[in-house]
């Protein structure tokens, strides 16, 4: 069972990756150039990446397979979702909590590769989770 605190490193290397993606080529570029960027840097930093993830949905008695799809799940158990907008509104942040409990993780990381500053476009995401990380 993974630990908490590993997740907490995870998240900060992820992080760090990011912060480097955004220094070294700044704002401008389409959401899909930096989520394939993102997801080789992560994969030479050692990490499992799965891009562009489809996760069903089940509501009472239906299933829709394709509901969501998780931009970067890194080491099955972070979500990373990754924009590039001029300026993150609230609903993004509702996105990625929506992801989480709809997946039963406890943390995600929104990145906003559209700001002035990789710190500007920074919003980690908890989903109040406690207990066991999940294996995917």
């Amino acid at each position: 069972m993974p630990r908490e605190d590993d997740l907490e490193h995870l998240a900060s290397r992820v992080i760090d990756c990011g912060y480097h993606l955004h220094r070294d080529l700044g704002p401008g570029l389409l959401e899909t150039a930096y989520e394939a960027l993102m997801a080789e840097m992560l994969r030479r930093a050692g990490f499992g990446v799965e891009r562009q993830v489809a996760v069903p949905l089940r509501y009472q008695d239906v299933v829709v397979d394709n509901a969501f799809k998780i931009e970067l799940l890194v080491e099955g158990r972070l979500v990373v979702e990754l924009k590039s907008v001029e300026k993150l509104i609230p609903v993004h942040g509702k996105q990625v909590l929506t992801y989480l409990r709809l997946m039963n993780l406890p943390l995600g990381l929104l990145m906003n590769f559209g700001q002035g500053t990789f710190k500007e476009g920074l919003r980690r995401i908890a989903n109040n989770y406690r207990g066991e990380i999940p294996k995917r």
